[in-house]
């Protein structure tokens, strides 16, 4: 019988090579979609988190934003002003600043600021007026940190909607309007001390002043609003909605003690009366401090949970190519494993093995290569039926042997 002939290596080769061009083809375009697919994945939540350092900054900043205000005020007025709580608070910010500066690219910015906020310390001013200046000059430099913080951490290019509304509140309107109150009052405080000639001047920039804290205000309504309305969040509304009324309702008393008579013509504008003013102003800071912490909280929360569906994604993309690694490779892992069994069942048999049991174990060769059966005790088993008697058993003699004997 004919066994056939094993399938050369020739022939194996040349049905392997069109699968491995394959397997090649379809590995390279998954290789690339997967990459990609990481990669931008990745990118997202490298934003986001810089997104969160900058949120931790403004929550800083806002904090030397209200001290460095009510320092202005209690100087203006010509009152003690709260050092501790103005240094407390520049001593976070120069901490914060120090750990998250590189990233944003805050440090010379804020060297600035906390240079100019020191100086104010040191400086003794002869005149309420130099004094305003000279804090309206810190004021200014702290709102333009703002800006760089928001820029560098990325924060304006936020891409979902009620995020990217509340940064714009937390970190633009809110600061503004929180300034702009301060300045008002200090400019009350002010033109009760100017003489009646410049009557014309205060009266217009305390409309100025005025305008200036209402107009942020009025944004800062409409974006929070906006943000509530496209948030998938379901505590963003419940937890602003009343600290932003509260809100609303101290700017609007700030803006209606801070406005000028001008109901007779005989007297000209009346000025307003700084006390009620100032005492509007605490009330506007409160008010703002809350609804600050609120937004930031919202903030971090919402960008911490985009961080957290962006590490299922990449869990995803990477099943997924994985996925379609072994659907566009089936063909080839199919065909390697059948290539295995088939040379497993063609294996060569074992060197030195017969064709009838393993090496060293010899054929039975019928009756004559029977091994004779013993008695225990090495007596042989004696003839009967069917048993072969030792003269049948025995070899013949040999010629050469009976012509030895006879002669």
């Amino acid at each position: 019988m004919t066994l056939p002939a094993e399938r050369s290596p020739d022939r194996r080769m040349s049905g392997l090579l069109p699968r491995l061009l394959l397997a090649v083809t379809l590995l390279v375009p998954t290789l690339v979609l997967s990459v990609q697919a990481w990669r931008g994945t990745d990118e997202k939540a490298a934003f986001a988190e810089r997104e969160r350092a900058g949120v931790e900054y403004l929550r800083a900043l806002g904090q030397i934003t209200l001290t460095l205000v009510d320092a202005q005020s209690a100087a203006v007025a010509g009152q003690p002003v709260p050092r501790d709580a103005l240094n407390r608070a520049v001593a976070e910010g120069g901490t914060v600043d120090a750990r998250l500066g590189t990233e944003l690219r805050t440090h010379e910015r804020w060297a600035g600021v906390r240079a100019k906020i020191e100086s104010l310390s040191d400086r003794s001013h002869t005149y309420p007026e130099a004094t305003y200046t000279a804090y309206t000059e810190a004021t200014d430099l702290l709102l333009a940190l703002y800006a760089k913080v928001r820029d560098t951490s990325g924060l304006v290019r936020d891409p979902d909607p009620d995020s990217y509304q509340l940064q714009d509140s937390a970190g633009e309107e809110l600061p503004e309007s929180v300034v702009a109150a301060g300045r008002l009052a200090d400019l009350a405080v002010l033109a009760a001390v100017r003489p009646q000639a410049e009557l014309v001047r205060t009266a217009g920039e305390l409309s100025n002043a005025r305008a200036e804290v209402l107009d942020p205000a009025h944004d800062l309504v409409t974006n929070l609003q906006l943000a509530v309305d496209s948030t998938d969040s379901g505590t963003l509304g419940g937890n602003l909605l009343g600290e932003l009324d509260a809100y609303q309702q101290a700017v609007e008393a700030l803006g209606a003690a801070a406005t000028l008579d001008t109901g007779n013509p005989n007297t000209g504008d009346a000025l307003p009366d700084p006390a009620a003013v100032a005492a509007a102003r605490v009330v506007v800071h409160a008010a703002a401090a809350a609804l600050s912490a609120t937004v930031l909280t919202e903030i971090d929360q919402l960008l911490e949970a985009r961080v957290d569906g962006l590490g299922t994604a990449r869990l995803v993309t990477v099943a997924a190519g994985v996925a379609l690694f072994l659907i566009g490779h089936a063909p080839l892992l199919v065909f390697l494993v059948a290539a295995g069994r088939h040379r497993g069942s063609t294996a060569p048999p074992a060197p030195g093995a017969g064709p009838s049991g393993p090496a060293g174990d010899p054929a039975p060769a019928g009756r004559a290569g029977a091994v004779a059966r013993h008695w225990p005790g090495g007596t042989p088993e004696p003839p009967g039926p069917g048993h072969p008697t030792p003269a049948d058993t025995a070899p013949a003699p040999k010629q050469w042997e009976h012509s030895g004997a006879a002669r």
